[in-house]
């Protein structure tokens, strides 16, 4: 994170002097010690997100295909003239551990078209879905096996 900080000194001052590489590693290093001390921020936690970074790349590339597979459903659905569609709404749980876990599920699947997380509590979840077939696989997405990757060791 401190290295980001200094990163952001660095473009938003569009410069490159001693005195802005000064005075910016000064700046980030104050504002990462405050995130250590007050915002429950550690080294730790960096070095874990940095090992963790190709996993989190992997996983943005599979949300994205997930919401082109999901666009292209939706304009199936739309594309049948005279086909009734069934919207559902379905809960269930998630073995996912963490409340970050969780919401990163229950976010991913309202950024696909056609669901949206309605509910969230615990490990339960709510989803509304345009029409039953979009609620196949939820349970055991691709989603929530990629997020527990995410979350071993955590």
């Amino acid at each position: 994170m401190f290295l980001l900080l200094f990163l952001c000194w660095i473009v938003f001052n569009q410069n490159f002097t001693l005195e802005i590489v000064l005075f910016g590693l000064a700046i980030s290093g104050a504002i990462y010690f405050f995130m250590c001390k007050f915002m429950d921020y550690s080294i730790k936690k960096d070095l874990f997100i940095m090992r963790k970074i190709p996993q989190i790349v992997h996983y943005v590339l599979i949300l994205f295909i997930e919401i082109i597979k999901a666009n292209v459903t939706i304009f199936k659905l739309f594309g049948t003239l005279g086909k009734e569609r069934e919207p559902v709404i379905v809960s269930f749980r998630t073995d996912l551990r963490t409340r970050l876990g969780r919401t990163l599920l229950a976010n991913s699947i309202t950024l696909t078209p056609g669901t949206i997380t309605v509910k969230m509590e615990g490990n339960l979840l709510t989803v509304h879905c345009f029409d039953k077939s979009l609620a196949v696989g939820l349970k055991d997405s691709v989603f929530e096996r990629k997020i527990k990757k995410l979350e071993e060791g955590a």
